[in-house]
């Protein structure tokens, strides 16, 4: 795999992946930036996120659960002091669909967290506190 990212100016770059995609990356105003684009630290957190829940729904999906909609909340805590690392990182996602069964959610959950999101399981042998939970809606 192989990425690549390009100063445009003041701190914004424009990251583009070898799949041809691409985004832009800014730093806060507060940091000298302009806002106009996620931080790289706000990319890792979507990097969770997105791994994640690619694991769930389709572990779901192969249990043959009605899955409607998902979304994982992302909470994270970042150290004090230079580097500025993430320290921990919680995930809560809110799985909707019909007669979801609670069971098959957690097992999803966990699959994840313990065996596929290749994201979370790196950043947790670094030393981030990773924690998950889930809520069940039922459409």
């Amino acid at each position: 795999m192989k990425a690549q990212v390009k100063w445009v100016d003041g701190f914004r770059f424009v990251g583009e992946t070898q799949s041809g995609h691409s985004v832009v990356m800014d730093a806060s105003e507060q940091h000298g930036g302009n806002n106009l684009g996620p931080s790289p630290m706000e990319m890792i957190l979507q990097g969770v996120g997105g791994c994640s829940s690619i694991d769930v729904v389709s572990t779901l999906q192969k249990s043959r659960q009605d899955v409607i909609s998902c979304h994982v909340e992302i909470d994270a805590e970042r150290a004090d002091a230079v580097p500025a690392i993430f320290t921990k990182i919680h995930l809560h996602f809110v799985v909707k669909g019909r007669d979801l069964k609670e069971t098959h959610v957690s097992r999803a959950v966990a699959l994840s967290a313990d065996k596929y999101c290749s994201a979370s399981i790196m950043l947790g042998k670094a030393g981030v506190e990773i924690t998950h939970s889930f809520d069940v809606q039922e459409i």
